[in-house]
């Protein structure tokens, strides 16, 4: 699928969706006295969106890449902020029922730091397996042989469905005669 705007790629839905909770998470009082750590983790949290939809706005795929790397080194920031803040927390028995809280978001949104990071690295490793340098770089020999794939493909999915389609035809067709032969 060729997706037109940023907003509708899954893996910028999901970074938004890390951003928002990293706000959420960082705006208890068990952060007022660590507004360092908090504006860290924040901005940290929405470079991770931001530099998704940067590199998609870019004409290049190597500076989609490179932007794509910035976002997966950002979501890494922020899940070692969160193990950070687990670590102040304790690695024992919670204190109080609170910081058994604190300690369950931060849990959750390092499954959603490592979850974003694998998409990203995902969507990076497609990019550079495939040919295309990005919308910059296209000639129209590179257009056309696009188009001559798509087109290929097109064909061998309509074959494919007429085919099914004809043995469908076929079957419903001859099994009126094998129960009269019986």
């Amino acid at each position: 699928m060729t997706y037109q705007r940023f907003e509708d790629l899954p893996v910028w839905q999901a970074a938004i969706k890390l951003g928002v909770e990293v706000y959420q998470l960082t705006n208890p009082r068990w952060f007022a006295d660590k507004a360092d750590l908090r504006d860290q983790m924040r901005r940290a949290a929405l470079s991770v969106s931001n530099n998704i939809a940067e590199g998609f706005e870019r004409g290049t795929t190597s500076e989609l890449l490179m932007f794509l790397y910035i976002a997966r080194g950002s979501a890494g920031e922020v899940r070692s902020g969160c193990r950070f803040c687990a670590m102040l927390l304790g690695e024992g028995v919670p204190a109080s029922r609170h910081d058994a809280e604190m300690k369950e978001r931060i849990n959750h949104c390092v499954a959603s730091c490592e979850s974003v990071s694998r998409q990203i690295r995902a969507w990076a490793q497609s990019l550079q397996d495939g040919d295309i340098r990005g919308q910059r770089h296209l000639t129209a020999e590179s257009k056309q042989r696009y188009h001559q794939a798509r087109r290929a493909v097109d064909l061998d999915t309509h074959i494919r469905r007429v085919t099914e389609e004809n043995i469908q035809r076929s079957m419903r067709q001859s099994s009126p005669e094998v129960e009269k032969q019986s």
